[in-house]
């Protein structure tokens, strides 16, 4: 099935995005290891990597591969942009490897081409994106009971994490974290699609930043960001990378096609052989997420890095 203008151009932009997103998760990780050693850990709740001119060159990085992100949302349907974050998971874990010290094996290779496959097959079936001529069709969109009951269901369910699991589990267990970033990521990416459309109709002579909707979107995404990027600085200094970024692509996939699925409803005019094909896609990438996951035990590298660090206080202070 060949892909649309307007579906390739949102796949370059996709592709290009996950070079530079993979990468972040690396810069942003060295920077966070130098922002503990002077200041309150980003674990502990502390804010020092803020100082840290790596983290920001990290941080600028994650901003223009969101910004072609951004752009590819515009162009081509949800269920063809997210999955190619499969991307990210490889270049991150390959950089780990060699910059970080964290070691991927046969079987993480192997995860990761699964993932690729996963990807192929998804944006080789991917719907046609429908034709919006307006903001407001978007937000008639996402006021619809469907949309509104996932929307107050995300939210319940990100205060109840911040507020009983957090303190007790977060250091413990990624998915605390990791499930914020993702509910909030798929309310995230709902936004920016609608701010998208509306530059990407702009730009064709229909004006779409007269409407207060626009607005109301742009700010959604941005609040939505905001707490995404706390959760996932905590999430990324505590746990190992080549974890952290694979589980937290395919819970933030899962959730963004959910909501899209409801939101713009990609799948209506879909036959059954492409539906078929794209859950086999997810499938794949799932299953190669997850070997990736079992190759790595994120509390022996937490424990080791202690370790080390109780070391190093020992060879200062003899």
């Amino acid at each position: 099935m060949g892909m649309s203008a307007d579906n390739c151009r949102g796949f370059a932009l996709a592709l290009s995005s996950s070079f530079f997103i993979g990468t972040s998760f690396i810069v942003k990780k060295k920077g966070l290891k130098r922002a503990g050693t002077f200041g309150v850990r980003a674990a502990s709740g502390g804010f020092s990597y803020l100082q840290e001119p790596l983290w920001w060159v990290g941080m600028i990085t994650m901003i223009v591969g969101e910004a072609a992100n951004f752009a590819a949302y515009a162009f081509a349907p949800a269920i063809l942009v997210t999955p190619l974050g499969a991307l990210s998971i490889i270049v991150s874990a390959v950089l780990a490897h060699f910059i970080l010290n964290e070691k991927l094996n046969v079987l993480g290779v192997l995860g990761c081409i699964l993932c690729v496959m996963g990807s192929t097959i998804i944006v080789l079936h991917a719907p046609k994106e429908r034709e919006i001529e307006s903001v407001k069709q978007v937000w008639h969109l996402a006021f619809e009971p469907g949309f509104i009951v996932y929307s107050c269901i995300a939210m319940l369910v990100v205060i109840i994490l911040i507020i009983k699991f957090e303190k007790p589990y977060g250091q413990t267990n990624m998915l605390i974290y990791l499930g914020i970033c993702s509910l909030m990521g798929s309310l995230t990416v709902m936004s920016i699609k609608a701010l998208g459309i509306a530059i990407k109709l702009t730009f064709t002579g229909m004006n779409q930043f007269k409407y207060g909707q626009t607005w109301f979107f742009a700010i959604v995404a941005a609040l939505c960001c905001l707490v995404q990027l706390n959760y996932l600085n905590r999430a990324l200094d505590i746990f190992n990378t080549a974890v952290v970024s694979p589980v937290y692509y395919v819970m933030f996939t899962l959730f963004t096609i959910l909501a899209s699925m409801i939101m713009f409803k990609d799948w209506d005019s879909q036959d059954a052989t492409q539906i078929i094909s794209e859950i086999c896609g997810f499938f794949t990438i799932l299953s190669g997420t997850l070997l990736l996951h079992m190759t790595k035990d994120t509390k022996a590298t937490t424990a080791n890095n202690e370790q080390s660090m109780l070391t190093e206080t020992e060879l200062q202070n003899p």
